[in-house]
C-alpha cells in the first residue's frame, strides 16, 4: 500500500461515525449490512448517513454489493489487512519477539 492510500482511509476513519460503521462492518463480515440498517445503528437519516457511507467507499474500505432491491454494503478485509501491513511492516526494527503481542491479539479465535 502506499503512503496517498494509507492517508485516505486513515482520513476517512477519522469520524466517530464512520469508524463505528467501519467496526460494525468487520462484525458482520461476510453477510454485511444493508445501507439501512447502518443508518439505523448511527441513529442517523438514510441521506446524513449516505455522506459517510461515501467517503468509505471512495477510500475502499466499503464495497457496496446489490441483493436483489436491496443495498448492502460489505468491509473490504483487503483495504483493512493492506492498512495493517503498511501501518505494521517495519515494526520493531526487524525484532520479531517485540511484536508477538501484537500478532497474538490479532488473530482470530
Amino acid at each position: 500500500m502506499k503512503t496517498e492510500a494509507a492517508l485516505s482511509i486513515l482520513a476517512a476513519l477519522a469520524h466517530p461515525t464512520r469508524l463505528a460503521t467501519f467496526r460494525l462492518l468487520v462484525q458482520h463480515e461476510p453477510e454485511g449490512l444493508s445501507t439501512g440498517q447502518l443508518a439505523e445503528a448511527g441513529g442517523l437519516s438514510q441521506s446524513t448517513f449516505s455522506s459517510h457511507l461515501a467517503v468509505l467507499v471512495k477510500a475502499g474500505l466499503v464495497v457496496p454489493e446489490k441483493r436483489g432491491r436491496r443495498q448492502i454494503q460489505r468491509v473490504s478485509i483487503d483495504a483493512l489487512r493492506g492498512l495493517m501491513i503498511f501501518l505494521a511492516k517495519d515494526c520493531c526494527g526487524g525484532r520479531a519477539e517485540l511484536c508477538e503481542p501484537l500478532r497474538a491479539e490479532l488473530a482470530c479465535c
